[in-house]
């Protein structure tokens, strides 16, 4: 218990005349001993790959997972170091909305039929999203984490050290110089005025003590600043490791990348696959095709030139079908025509389409009252309409 007590006394000194000394230098009343310029660019380098991480951490989280109790919910089980329990993404809960729905509408009516064919796709989406998620987490995340919470947790606990080491040897420097001056006064200007021997023996003593005062600071700031070379060195093996860790982190982003670009690949395939789906469902029960009742795409509209009638009606699954000769005979007014190239193949569902075929080169107009999903294109002879989300249009 004595020793404790000790300890702690003498630590509380130690952390005092640290104190002062970090004051005095903050008012500029002490010299600081300034690090190595090399040391203190790795030390602005680490400092910005730790901020910058923190962000791009903290930002992929909100993308991956935007509802903040739900982040909140992970962290907990993270730092429990117990499993997530198993949640439904959101478009895998609304594909089961849609099927549940069709079970009580009849999946044999229209609406019902086309709920379970949306549902099962709204399901793939999910799962799709839910492979990315945890992709991203193993490959992004969990690196960004493990660094943070890791290799920087030892770096700050070494610079800290070093700063520690770095106050200590300024200390003992300035104990030297008090020292020095003390002596170099008391050399200049000793006390003669006293005749009797004792005197002449008392200057003697604190003459000595002067001296072996300046050798104990002298001794003092050897070890101190064999302590501050042995730190700084640590020091900067440490931060010159951050090279590794942007390698690490590049390796990282590539795959978080990769998962991202096959995440949104797979959505751009259902969806396809969605599209030719419901063309199929509808030609098949005789309701309008879906493509032609749906919202204008922003995507279409900003392309097309020419006025677009927003309040136009749909006509009739009749008018939708007239036959390729009919369409040639009917002189449309032409309201911009252009060159695209088509993107994907595609197969013509009735005679009123035209059949594409991927990377050729097409012309493509529309005409009034026209639905902007839809532009009519020529090939040759051949002419028929043509989905805009197929197309590359071209200036």
């Amino acid at each position: 218990m004595d020793f404790n007590v000790k300890k702690l006394a003498s630590d509380a000194g130690v952390f005092f005349t640290r104190a002062v000394q970090f004051t005095e230098e903050k008012l500029g009343q002490a010299e600081k001993t300034e690090l190595d310029p090399h040391l203190e660019n790795l030390i602005t380098r680490a400092d910005g790959t730790k901020n910058w991480t923190e962000k791009i951490l903290r930002q992929t989280e909100v993308l991956l997972q935007p509802n903040p109790s739900a982040r909140i919910g992970e962290f907990i089980y993270d730092k429990l170091d117990k499993k997530l329990p198993s949640r439904m993404t959101n478009a895998e809960l609304l594909g089961q909305y849609m099927l549940d729905a069709a079970k009580e509408f009849g999946p044999g009516t229209p609406y019902g039929s086309t709920l379970i064919i949306v549902g099962e796709y709204q399901v793939r989406l999910g799962g799709a999203e839910r492979e990315f998620l945890q992709t991203s987490a193993a490959t992004f995340l969990t690196p960004l984490r493990n660094f943070l919470e890791g290799d920087w947790r030892t770096i700050s606990k070494e610079r800290r050290l070093l700063e520690n080491r770095r106050l200590d040897l300024d200390i003992c420097k300035a104990r030297l110089k008090k020292a020095k001056q003390a002596e170099a006064k008391a050399a200049a200007a000793p006390d003669f005025q006293e005749t009797r021997p004792r005197n002449y023996v008392l200057s003697a003593s604190a003459s000595a003590l002067l001296s072996e005062e300046v050798d104990k600071a002298e001794h003092e700031l050897r070890v101190a600043q064999t302590e501050f070379d042995r730190q700084a060195e640590v020091t900067r093996l440490l931060l010159e490791g951050i090279s590794s860790t942007h390698l690490n982190h590049l390796r990282c982003l590539q795959d978080f990348a990769e998962a991202q670009a096959t995440y949104y690949a797979q959505c751009h395939h259902y969806m396809l696959e969605l599209r030719k789906e419901l063309s199929r469902h509808a030609n098949a029960i005789g309701t309008p095709n879906s493509s032609a009742t749906v919202c204008p795409s922003p995507v279409s509209s900003a392309f097309l030139s020419g006025p677009s009638s927003s309040g136009a009606t749909v006509s009739t699954s009749s008018s939708q079908k007239p036959s390729t000769l009919a369409m040639e005979q009917t002189p449309f007014p032409v309201t911009g025509t252009r060159k695209a190239k088509v993107l994907y193949d595609y197969d013509a569902h009735d005679v009123s389409e035209l059949s594409l075929l991927a990377d050729e080169l097409i012309t493509v107009y529309t005409v009034p009252g026209m639905d902007p999903d839809w532009l009519i294109g020529e090939r040759g002879n051949e002419k028929g309409k043509v989905p805009v989300t197929y197309l590359e249009l071209l200036s």
